[in-house]
């Protein structure tokens, strides 16, 4: 059996929960799970990796500062050599890096994400293959929404997706639209 640790890491919208296993070249990063509607990050850790264990180490302890800058409003770059991209299938790994390449200040739309990927129809997989990021704030997929440029969905909540983006200076409308045409892709 693997040994899970979890890292908590507060942040102005919860508590946040890092959850990694010491590999053979280091931290792996497999899920960064965020508070949301539901519940707490720390329960849903221990809901879905009943065996993990608190720890920390130097990798993942600057994971969380970056992390809790980024939700501050800093703009913050973040490195993928630590997150467990191989634990993820072939399209959703292809999906994520699309989505990484995102700028700060930008959005896309799943079906442009799609075009993006030579998939012209896979608007609503590359939505489902974002609704189970393991990597949110890492992989931003807050900056993806509806073709109609409304937020779509979150696993954050939406009020959190919508902040996200303010702080990254986007406007939205009182219904949730993103109010830009800084659209990527």
């Amino acid at each position: 059996m693997e040994s899970f640790h979890y890292t908590k890491v507060p942040s102005p919208f919860g508590g946040l929960a890092i959850l990694w296993r010491q590999g053979d070249g280091g931290p792996e990063v497999h899920r960064i799970l965020l508070p949301n509607e539901t519940g707490r990050a720390g329960s849903g850790t221990r809901q879905s990796f009943v065996h993990a264990t608190p720890a920390s180490c130097s990798v993942i302890a600057s994971l969380g500062e970056r992390i809790q800058r980024c939700l501050e409003g800093e703009a913050v770059e973040f490195d993928l050599a630590a997150m467990a991209l191989d634990s993820c299938s072939g399209f959703q790994r292809r999906v994520l890096l699309a989505d990484y390449g995102i700028p700060r200040g930008w959005v896309s739309t799943y079906g442009r994400v799609a075009r993006s990927l030579g998939c012209p129809a896979g608007g609503r997989a590359v939505g489902g293959a974002l609704a189970h990021n393991p990597f949110p704030i890492v992989i931003p997929c807050h900056r993806v929404v509806r073709a109609n440029l409304e937020l779509g969905g979150f696993g954050g909540g939406l009020a959190m997706k919508r902040a996200l983006l303010e702080l990254e200076g986007l406007k939205l409308s009182e219904s949730g639209q993103v109010l830009t045409d800084r659209i990527f892709y």
